[in-house]
């Protein structure tokens, strides 16, 4: 069951006019999330926001002996809530409320991982990166971005068995392009007999790439739908998706709680 906590925020480091990484005391919610589970948070005074605001819990943080202490979200401001947690200075309070949603199942070995973040949509992934190594699975991230000053965190992922190939549209860094053209790549140079589970997040438009790149080479991928979600509770319909079922008919789900980690090969593209 998820836990609602009076997080005092720790330190909050900005990384661009647009991006930072906020870190919460929430030893609660941490030791419960797992990788692609997200909070739901109110940053600011009394009555500064009506609505909480979804982010994926980023980091884990554990203190000297591994017990967890805290965790830490990678935001993109782009409305009033999000300049909050911006702005926000420790010693300061935010209501969290977590962890939420379903998690990426994460793979064994010799399954071969393949991680691809579209922007903000790395923001699932250092824990999930984390745990893949941790139980010895080969891994890469392919982490794309507009441009090379949009490409956050890669300390994060500095591990001998964890590859990192970058994509800009700009070229500014790493592969010319958007960051499905790796993937591609990737997927077409493994050997048929490999087992391999892709997973993504980003904007909807490549998460859609990812998923019909993973079928026609007949892979499995989870993808980590970025919806608007106004409760994360499964009460306000927000965040639906339209999904297929075994049988063939199709359903829509709230993401919020069937997900927001959902399988790419059942989504229903709405374009």
């Amino acid at each position: 069951m998820p836990v609602d906590v009076d997080a005092e925020v720790l330190w909050n480091t900005q990384l661009s006019p647009d991006y930072n990484v906020l870190a919460l005391a929430a030893p609660e919610v941490s030791a419960l999330a797992r990788p692609g589970q997200f909070v739901m948070l109110k940053p600011g005074p009394h009555g500064a926001l009506l609505l909480r605001r979804p982010y994926s819990v980023f980091e884990q943080l554990r203190d000297g002996i591994g017990r967890p202490i805290g965790l830490t979200v990678l935001s993109r401001k782009v409305g009033s809530g999000s300049a909050l947690l911006y702005d926000a200075v420790a010693g300061t309070r935010v209501r969290c409320l977590g962890p939420l949603g379903q998690p990426f199942t994460v793979a064994d070995p010799p399954t071969v991982a393949l991680m691809v973040a579209g922007g903000v949509g790395l923001a699932p992934f250092a824990m999930l990166a984390e745990a893949l190594v941790s139980r010895g699975v080969r891994a890469s991230l392919l982490y794309g971005a507009r441009t090379a000053a949009e490409l956050f965190c890669l300390d994060r992922f500095e591990q001998p068995s964890l590859r990192v190939v970058l994509a800009t549209e700009d070229g500014s860094a790493g592969e010319h392009g958007r960051v499905t053209r790796p993937l591609e790549d990737e997927l077409a140079r493994t050997p048929a007999d490999q087992p391999v589970q892709v997973y993504a997040c980003g904007p909807e438009p490549m998460l859609e790439a990812v998923a019909r790149l993973a079928s026609a080479h007949g892979r499995q991928c989870e993808l980590a739908m970025e919806r608007l979600m106004g409760c994360g509770m499964g009460g306000c319909y927000s965040c639906v998706v339209r999904m297929r079922d075994p049988s063939g008919a199709t359903r829509y789900v709230r993401s919020c709680l069937d997900g927001p980690v959902l399988r790419g090969e059942d989504i229903v593209w709405e374009s």
